[in-house]
């Protein structure tokens, strides 16, 4: 079984990287193998709405190798656990932009590489906005049917440094509780199937607006 764990930080080895560490050393004693991803430094536009993934489940856009790779990764994990900093009480720009290319293009493949994968975010922050951002990451996992992880609080760790999030003793231990139950999902998922538990039949898909 294999975790995606996504580092949406500018930096590659900061606060958010740090918190998910301890996610990822929670898994492995667990059995479950991290698989990281950081998006980089490179820009990256919003999301155009050109229309070319329809049928591909892939961005068409020559500079956005980011995005299909990220999708790709979705694909073959197990599960997912996207990583942010708190960037004016919202996700950081680069990973919103990713996101919003990842979740849109991914799902218009022939297959959703995310539906009933349990996925889960992390945020971190010197201070506030948490909350908004944690709710912002989740809105893009139960859009596409995925199970949310929780552990025993709001998973975010607070500090200004990677040592000063090691400090947060709270939210390094959330850290732990989101990769046992993260990991303890899995395993029932995986006994589920072998028991002979179908996954839900999807419906075919019904769109509207407000005005029809």
């Amino acid at each position: 079984m294999k975790v995606l764990l996504v580092c949406g930080s500018p930096h590659e080895k900061g606060c958010t990287y740090t918190a998910l560490s301890e996610v990822a050393a929670t898994l492995q004693e667990e059995g479950v193998e991290p698989v990281w991803f950081w998006m980089g430094k490179e820009p990256l536009s919003g999301c155009v709405a050109c229309g070319g993934c329809r049928g591909k489940g892939m961005c068409v856009r020559p500079d956005n190798s980011k995005v299909n790779e990220l999708i790709g990764l979705c694909a073959e994990c197990d599960g997912v656990i996207i990583g942010t900093p708190v960037h004016f009480a919202a996700a950081s720009g680069g990973l919103t932009s990713l996101l919003d290319h990842v979740f849109y293009a991914g799902k218009k493949g022939p297959e959703n590489p995310f539906r009933l994968k349990p996925a889960a975010c992390v945020v971190s922050a010197r201070r506030a906005g948490t909350t908004a951002t944690f709710d912002q990451i989740n809105k893009y996992f139960t859009i596409c049917e995925m199970p949310v992880i929780s552990a025993r609080y709001w998973n975010m760790v607070h500090g200004n440094t990677p040592d000063e999030v090691r400090q947060d003793q709270e939210g390094m231990q959330c850290m732990r509780y989101l990769a046992r139950n993260m990991a303890w999902f899995l395993k029932c998922k995986e006994a589920g199937k072998a028991a002979g538990v179908r996954e839900p039949v999807p419906e075919p898909v019904v769109s509207t607006n407000f005005i029809r």
